[in-house]
C-alpha cells in the first residue's frame, strides 16, 4: 500500500514539473484574432460593445459591470463575472469602427489588451478582436495554450453579441490587428 501511494505521488510530482516545464518554455506572449459577420450596421454593433454597463443582460459569462472613475481620461469599468473580476481601461475609442480595451489590474496572472474593428460589409458589418494576451504564471500558459486555446473567451463574447442580434454567425479565424 505504501509503494501505491509513494508511486501516486511521484507520478503527480512528475507531472506538476512537466507542466511548469513546458509552461516556462511556453512564450508569455500571444496574439489571437476571431471574427464574425453580422446584418447590423456599424454603428449598432459598436454601439452594443461600448455600452458596458448593459453587458450583463447580453453577455453569459458577465454577472456585474461597475463603471468608475476615468484614469488620464480612459473610461474605465469593473466586470464581475463567472471567472472573476477584471477591470477594463479603454485606451482607444473610434466610434463605430475601433476600440481597444486594456486589462487595468496588476497581480493578475494574465494581462492584455483587446482590439475590436468593426468594418462595413455589403450585408452588414464584420466584427474582429484581436487579443495581443500576456500570460505571466507557467501553469496557467500550459493551461491556457493546450487545455482552453486562446481563442475561447474571444469566441464567447463573439457569440454573445451574434445572439444578442438575434444572429448565428459563428467565430471564425480573423486578422490580427495592432494599435
Amino acid at each position: 500500500m505504501l509503494k501505491i501511494i509513494l508511486l501516486t505521488g511521484a507520478v503527480l510530482a512528475g507531472a506538476a514539473f512537466i507542466v511548469v516545464l513546458i509552461g516556462s518554455l511556453l512564450p508569455k506572449h500571444h496574439v489571437a484574432s476571431r471574427a464574425i459577420t453580422l446584418h447590423r450596421k456599424p454603428e449598432d454593433v459598436f454601439q452594443l460593445i461600448s455600452d458596458f454597463k448593459t453587458a450583463p443582460s447580453w453577455r453569459s459569462n458577465v454577472l456585474d459591470v461597475e463603471l468608475l472613475p476615468p484614469s488620464d481620461g480612459h473610461i474605465r469599468y469593473r466586470e464581475k463575472g463567472t471567472n472573476g473580476t477584471i477591470t477594463m481601461e479603454i485606451v482607444k475609442s473610434d466610434p463605430p469602427l475601433r476600440m481597444a480595451a486594456r486589462i487595468a489590474d496588476k497581480g493578475l496572472p494574465f494581462g492584455g489588451m483587446w482590439i475590436f474593428d468593426v468594418s462595413p460589409t455589403a450585408e452588414g458589418c464584420r466584427l474582429n478582436i484581436t487579443e495581443q494576451g500576456e500570460i505571466y504564471n507557467p501553469v496557467f500558459r500550459f493551461v491556457s495554450r493546450f487545455l482552453m486555446g486562446y481563442h475561447r473567451t474571444l469566441d464567447t463574447y463573439l457569440q454573445n453579441v451574434s445572439r444578442k442580434f438575434d444572429e448565428s454567425s459563428l467565430p471564425r479565424d480573423g486578422t490580427a490587428a495592432t494599435l
